[in-house]
């Protein structure tokens, strides 16, 4: 028999790779199709198990017709009837290198207007969002592909670990919610525009919230804490004096200044008015290691007066802890699984061949003003070539792949769509090369 030649084993040996492929595809068909089997079992064993605690059963003619259930009865059993406010357009058209998380892909934008079916006037709804700087966004992962879930998920960072599904933010759950914040950029009419973002286009949105750091941050809510059980409490506590003068009651003043009030209000007892109404006199009487706690407190009041926000800010940062207090530490604040900060899965390099940076170059932005029939190719979400080459890095960066074509497929080609540019990439050790940005065939399509 005579050789082969290298075309043919070429080809042969691409055949074998399909066909392992597809023997893939089909055991995880196989899988599906059991855990389909079983929750039919599961659902027919309980129908039958409902039906055999009903005794025997009036005829049909004698039965009185049921009646159905109120809605606050459905609400209060957990089932409720969603009705989406509207939806998602977005520079992320497939699920394919759409980033897993917001914070992946900084240049990403997206557009949600509210739907009139919801809203007789949606723009009203909208009435004081523009003061938040972020919101929360509460969506539905349309794109699951199939409803199926399990209890234990292969999160992509832990490539290949098993952890429960309620420790990830895994898409495929019981109930397909998802939760993103975003930055608002701002709103016009019925619109809202939206940056960093991990939504695809067309993403049914049930609900926005805005996001308020007293409220959702655990740093701001320690320090509200200890701002009010520390400080703005102190006048409260009262103390008796002991025979060394290190306890003193403490009284509280509402007309004189607050720093006052700390080191002239906590006095011994037993002095005159007189002496109480001389704040640096009060002094000989504390201990000199109770004097220094005091100079301590006297500073955490001024660093907290300077803190608080004023009445009429909206936009505002959660202040800083600029001094020591009880939690130790940024973990003692919020703690987070070891793999979200150090995941066994280490960034990429990403790299662009110089016919690719060609390619993006040509891309024009969206702001700016040129005939719509020109040949060039435009972002309808980007502002810059430059903008597109960072949020394609932050996306690759992370590494898009699943856990299965990362570990097992050997076809190292990687395909997306970012705005209105199809990017071609392809995966090697530690890095990511971009091979070429081409406009979108659905954009150029609907031109």
């Amino acid at each position: 028999m005579s050789p082969l030649c290298d075309c043919c084993a070429e080809h042969i040996t691409k055949l074998n790779q399909q066909v392992s492929v597809m023997r893939k595809e089909i055991k995880n068909l196989r899988q599906m199709l059991d855990s389909a089997v079983r929750a039919h079992r599961k659902q027919v064993m309980s129908v039958q198990a409902a039906v055999s605690k009903i005794g025997p059963c009036e005829d049909d003619k004698d039965r009185a017709p049921s009646p159905s259930p109120s809605p606050q009865a459905v609400l209060e059993k957990g089932n409720i009837q969603t009705v989406p406010i509207g939806y998602i357009s977005s520079c992320f058209s497939m699920k394919n290198g759409t980033p897993r998380q917001p914070t992946i892909c900084g240049p990403s934008r997206a557009e949600l207007r509210i739907q009139q079916s919801v809203f007789n006037n949606p723009e009203h709804a909208l009435v004081g969002l523009e003061q938040y700087s972020h919101v929360w966004i509460i969506f539905l992962f349309h794109k699951n592909g199939h409803l199926s879930y399990k209890a234990k998920v292969k999160p992509p960072r832990l490539n290949g670990q098993r952890v429960g599904v309620y420790s990830t933010r895994s898409p495929h759950r019981p109930n397909a919610l998802g939760l993103t914040l975003a930055k608002l950029d701002k709103i016009e009419g019925d619109t809202i525009h939206l940056s960093d973002i991990d939504m695809i286009d067309g993403t049914p949105v049930l609900d926005i919230k805005p996001y308020i750091p007293e409220y959702d941050s655990p740093q701001t809510r320690i320090h509200q804490d200890l701002s009010d059980s520390n400080i703005g409490h102190i006048g409260a506590a009262v103390l008796s004096p002991n025979e060394d003068k290190s306890v003193f009651s403490v009284q509280e003043d509402s007309d004189t200044d607050a720093d006052s009030n700390l080191v002239g209000s906590l006095l011994p007892q037993n002095i005159s008015e007189s002496e109480k109404s001389h704040n640096v006199g009060a002094q000989f009487y504390l201990p000199k290691d109770l004097q220094s706690v005091l100079k301590e407190v006297k500073a955490f009041v001024t660093q907290d007066d300077l803190c608080q926000p004023a009445p009429d800010s909206f936009k505002t940062k959660p202040p800083l802890l600029m001094v020591d207090h009880p939690c130790y530490g940024e973990e003692a604040l919020t703690t987070i699984a070891g793999w979200i900060r150090e995941p066994p899965v280490s960034s990429l390099d990403v790299r662009f061949t110089p016919h690719a940076e060609r390619q993006l170059s040509e891309f024009l932005p969206t702001h700016l003003p040129g005939s719509s029939d020109s040949d060039s190719p435009r972002f309808k979400f980007l502002q810059s070539p430059e903008e597109a080459a960072a949020a394609i890095r932050g996306v690759l960066s992370a590494d898009p792949r699943s856990v299965y074509r990362r570990t097992r497929c050997r076809d190292r080609l990687f395909f997306f769509t970012l705005d209105t540019a199809d990017i071609t990439c392809w995966f090697g050790q530690g890095f990511a090369e971009v091979l070429q940005v081409r406009p979108a065939v659905h954009h150029i399509a609907s031109m």
